[in-house]
């Protein structure tokens, strides 16, 4: 299997704040792209740049050889590509299909094994990087699925992320995805919780960054999540929403392993606290005016 530019056909699905950018990325290493997404207007800009339109996932892939997506939820999943009109629907034997979304690792395998069947290849490949990583094509993406196919796809990965390790058989990829959501969660409880106890201590907060966010207390979360909480930008590089959908898959799992999982319960719980007072559409970091309202802080009007 041989996939590269001028030779091989690609079908994009879901362009959101993460998928216009990665599709994008593939657009411009010379891949003729054919896309769908459930408003044409979103996918507006890909289009002008040459990008064909479809009316389905199953039109997608019979336009495809290789069909991606990035959607939101496991039930968008299981309709792109498991549906009446989804993208397996429309796909002959010897095409790809490659989830990026982070979704549950059962239902990679099942989707794995329904392409079989068929004689299809199927490859789950949920990302981390954000909107930024996304939009800088330095995303760390994380692999399941046979390697033969895996290694072809290597000029797919190479132009949307830097960070490309194969994890192994299907199913893999999200159960790394959901190590990373574990991490994160309460991860970012220490971040708010930091800058909060710093406000209130009268620190400047830039300067206070000088000092933490190099040493042993650094993160990801914090220089690069940090920087938007101190100035009110609370815009999603990923929504609070579907941070809260990925907490529960990984706490079901870890219920199915036998796993006793408190900090990963605590950051879900005050996560959907956060969705309850409307900031579901908001970038992860609004955990923090969830929890200065919890204080008595007035963030926003600090």
């Amino acid at each position: 299997m041989e996939i590269a530019p001028g030779k091989t056909k690609l079908g994009w699905v879901g362009t959101g704040v993460m998928g216009r950018s990665m599709c994008s990325h593939l657009m411009a290493k010379g891949f003729e792209m054919t896309v769908y997404t459930r408003s044409e207007e979103k996918a507006k800009d890909l289009i002008a740049a040459g990008a064909k339109w479809a009316a389905s996932p199953k039109a997608v892939a019979e336009n495809s050889d290789v069909v991606f997506a990035i959607v939101g939820f496991p039930s968008d999943v299981r309709e792109v590509f498991l549906g009446e009109n989804g993208a397996l629907a429309g796909s002959k034997s010897g095409n790809v299909l490659v989830d990026m979304t982070t979704s549950e690792p059962s239902l990679a395998v099942e989707i794995y094994e329904a392409a079989k069947s068929k004689g299809v290849h199927s490859v789950d490949a949920p990302v981390s990087g954000g909107d930024i990583g996304a939009k800088e094509a330095r995303l760390s993406i994380m692999i399941g699925g046979d390697k033969d196919v895996v290694d072809a796809l290597q000029p797919c990965w190479d132009a949307m992320g830097k960070t490309i390790v194969h994890q192994g058989g299907a199913g893999a990829g999200q159960h790394t995805k959901m190590v990373n959501q574990i991490l994160i969660s309460s991860m970012m409880i220490g971040v708010c919780e930091a800058l909060l106890y710093g406000y209130k201590a009268g620190l400047d907060l830039e300067t206070v960054m000088k000092s933490v966010s190099t040493g042993a207390a650094g993160s990801w979360s914090l220089s690069n999540l940090g920087p938007r909480m101190m100035v009110n930008n609370f815009d999603p590089g990923f929504f609070v929403e579907h941070f809260v959908k990925d907490m529960g898959i990984a706490l079901a799992e870890s219920r199915r392993m036998g796993l006793s999982m408190p900090g990963l319960a605590l950051a879900e719980q005050l996560y959907q606290s956060v969705k309850a007072k409307g900031w579901g559409r908001n970038g992860t970091h609004a955990l923090m005016l969830a929890l200065a309202e919890m204080s008595g802080v007035d963030w926003m009007n600090r």
